[in-house]
């Protein structure tokens, strides 16, 4: 159970009574997005994983025991969040070599669709398939025992009905889409043979000789990969900024990718896995406005709530950045916004900034900073809008 927290609640039924529910333990499973449902992964793997929902368009994959994220994923985008997923029963099939086939399919619903979601899932937008089914919104689904059919009841409009679902268009849906990275290369900005792609390929590759070291007149060893450890700067180089824990839960994936078949961690990543990896971990629609709002309107509203007001105040911006979430040390924060602001740091001078840290950042950032400010003079963002999205 979730019920919208970020906590994943498992009960011991064995245990509880009618008036007892015992509690078994409890886990975070989300940072600061909110988990819409939770279910079983079908046994596609030699691991046993629980899917969950995000209300970021995310898909992610849940070691059953440890809890640990093995995989993040960009789910179906058709206007909201996937509210519910249930995993359909799936005919054996046989191949011509007489081996045995089990192909896969869940179920979803949105706020007002339902669709089809092809598993194992890669992020490929093409797996998945959905139409409208109740345009005053969905409040419940289920599927029949043999999968044949999803049933949806509405609100408002007192309707259940009863869905046969197509795998054939499904399949033939992602077959059309392209196969290996192509569809991937569609949701970059300019595609394939854009800027942006042709940027990340720079990135990728300083990314080799940065690892390799900047300053050496050594042979350079030229491999088509680049460390594990240097994607969290590749990441931010393209600009998504994850957190300590996205990048945790990034690391956790590349290195633990290979593990159950091989046994070894991989220390190393390609630029097709990379993209991938890019594609299904940032964010779905881009830097949205309101969070940085949101995220103001909180440091400016006190301990007996009141406010929120439109800006904050320098020394307590500082200070809750050191102080408060995934909190910076005092060097970092000096590192971070010196760079934020332009100046540089002098190889000759053992690294120290070409100004005097203190009186830099009196002088790039206002005794009372707001979130337009922040965003445009500071962090250099361009900030999209999301999409209107239906509660």
């Amino acid at each position: 159970n979730t019920h919208h927290t970020p906590y994943q609640v498992e009960y011991d039924l064995e245990r509880s009574t009618p008036d007892n529910l015992r509690l078994l333990s409890t886990d975070r499973i989300e940072q600061s997005a909110v988990p819409l449902s939770l279910t079983w992964y079908p046994p596609v793997s030699k691991e046993s994983f629980l899917l969950l929902s995000n209300d970021r368009f995310k898909l992610r994959l849940l070691n059953s025991t440890t809890k640990m994220c093995r995989k993040m994923l960009l789910g179906p985008t058709f206007g909201s969040p996937l509210r519910k997923l249930e995993v359909l029963s799936s005919p054996v099939k046989y191949s011509e070599s007489g081996q045995q086939q089990i192909q896969r399919y869940a179920a979803f619903h949105t706020y007002d669709r339902v669709g089809l979601l092809l598993l194992p899932h890669d992020g490929n937008p093409h797996n998945s398939q959905s139409l409208l089914a109740h345009p005053t919104g969905v409040t419940a689904m289920a599927v029949s025992y043999d999968g044949r059919y999803v049933f949806t009841a509405g609100g408002t409009d007192c309707t259940v009905n009863m869905w046969t679902t197509d795998t054939q268009a499904l399949e033939a849906a992602s077959h059309l889409g392209g196969e290996d990275l192509e569809p991937f290369y569609a949701l970059l900005e300019g595609g394939r043979y854009g800027e942006f792609y042709s940027e990340m390929e720079q990135f990728f590759y300083y990314a080799q000789i940065k690892s390799q070291g900047v300053k050496t007149r050594g042979v350079r060893q030229v491999s088509p990969t680049v460390p594990v450890d240097q994607v969290p700067d590749l990441m931010r180089a393209l600009g998504f900024y994850p957190s300590e824990q996205d990048i945790d839960d990034i690391l956790n994936e590349i290195k633990f990718s290979d593990y159950i078949e091989t046994g070894a961690y991989v220390t190393e990543i390609d630029l097709p896995t990379f993209i991938r990896l890019y594609i299904n971990h940032r964010p779905a629609f881009g830097l949205s406005p309101l969070n940085l709002i949101q995220a103001f309107h909180a440091l400016t509203t006190n301990e007996e709530g009141e406010g929120p007001g439109s800006s904050v105040d320098r020394a307590t911006l500082l200070t809750m950045l050191q102080e408060h979430g995934e909190h910076m040390t005092e060097s970092e924060l000096v590192e971070g916004l010196m760079t934020l602001l332009g100046h540089c740091q002098d190889p000759e001078r053992d690294g120290a900034f070409d100004q005097d840290p203190a009186t830099a950042v009196q002088q790039g950032l206002p005794e009372s900073v707001s979130a337009a400010h922040f965003a445009e003079k500071i962090l250099h963002l361009t900030l999209q809008a999301p999409p209107q999205q239906q509660s």
